[in-house]
C-alpha cells in the first residue's frame, strides 16, 4: 500500500492531527462498478484507517454536489447527500477520488478539521466556501488559520479544466491566506502506475481513498 504523505506535512505538522493519500494498489481488479471496487479495495483502505489509530471512518456520499455535514461520532458512516465533512471531534474522516480533488482543511487554533470532494461540479458550486463558511459558523473557524491541502487530481492537458487553480483561488477568496494553501501538483492522469483515474481508465478504475483525523490533546 502506498501512501502519498509528503505533501501531507502541513497538516502533519500538528501532533494533534493525522493525515493519509492512499494511492493504487496495485493488483487489485478494477471495474465500471464504483461500490463494487470499493469492496475489493476495503481491506486496504481499512488498514490505512487503523494505521492512523482509527477503528472506523466517516464517509460522504459524495455525489457532486455542495453539501457540508458536521461530523460527530454519533453521525451515520455515511453521510447521506454531502460532499464534505467538517468536524472538531476526535474522529477520521474519508473521501474517495479518481481524478476530483480531496482538499484537506485544517483550523491550527481551534483543531477542527474538513475533507471535502471537488471536482468539476463541485468547484463549479464552490464547495470550499461552503465548507470554510461551515467551519466558522460551527466552530468559529477564522480562515487566517486554516491549512489547505490539495491532493492529487487530473489537470491540463489529460482535462480541459484546471479545478486544482479554480479550487485555489476560491480559497485565497475565502480568507485563507495564500501561504496557507498547498497544492501537491500532482496529476492523476499522468501516472497510471501510481494513480487511478477516471477520464484516462474510461470509468474503469479504482479509487483513492484521502484520510483525515483528529486525536486528542
Amino acid at each position: 500500500m502506498q501512501e502519498a504523505s509528503f505533501f501531507l506535512s502541513p497538516i502533519l505538522q500538528s501532533r494533534n492531527h493525522c493525515a493519509a493519500f492512499v494511492e493504487r494498489i496495485p493488483g487489485v481488479r478494477t471495474s465500471t462498478d464504483k461500490k463494487e471496487t470499493l469492496a475489493r479495495l476495503s481491506l486496504h483502505h481499512n488498514a490505512a484507517a487503523q494505521s492512523l489509530g482509527f477503528s472506523k471512518t466517516f464517509h460522504a456520499e459524495q455525489i457532486h454536489g455542495d453539501k457540508i455535514t458536521v461530523i460527530t461520532k454519533e453521525s451515520p458512516l455515511i453521510s447521506p447527500g454531502a460532499d464534505g465533512l467538517i468536524t472538531s471531534e476526535n474522529t477520521l474522516l474519508g473521501i474517495h477520488v479518481a481524478d476530483c480533488g480531496a482538499l484537506y482543511l485544517l483550523d491550527r487554533e481551534t483543531g477542527a478539521i474538513g475533507l471535502l470532494h471537488s471536482g468539476k461540479k463541485g468547484t463549479e458550486l464552490n464547495i470550499t466556501r461552503n465548507a470554510i463558511q461551515s467551519m466558522n459558523l460551527n466552530f468559529q473557524t477564522n480562515p487566517k488559520n486554516l491549512v489547505a491541502v490539495l491532493a492529487p487530481c487530473i489537470r491540463p492537458p489529460h482535462y480541459e479544466i484546471d479545478f486544482a487553480k479554480i479550487i485555489q483561488d476560491q480559497a485565497v477568496t475565502s480568507g485563507v491566506l495564500p501561504e496557507n494553501f498547498h497544492d501537491c501538483g500532482l496529476c492523476t492522469g499522468s501516472d497510471l502506475n501510481r494513480f487511478y483515474s477516471y477520464r484516462r481508465e474510461e470509468g474503469n478504475t479504482g479509487r483513492h481513498l484521502a484520510l483525515l483525523g483528529h486525536h486528542s490533546s
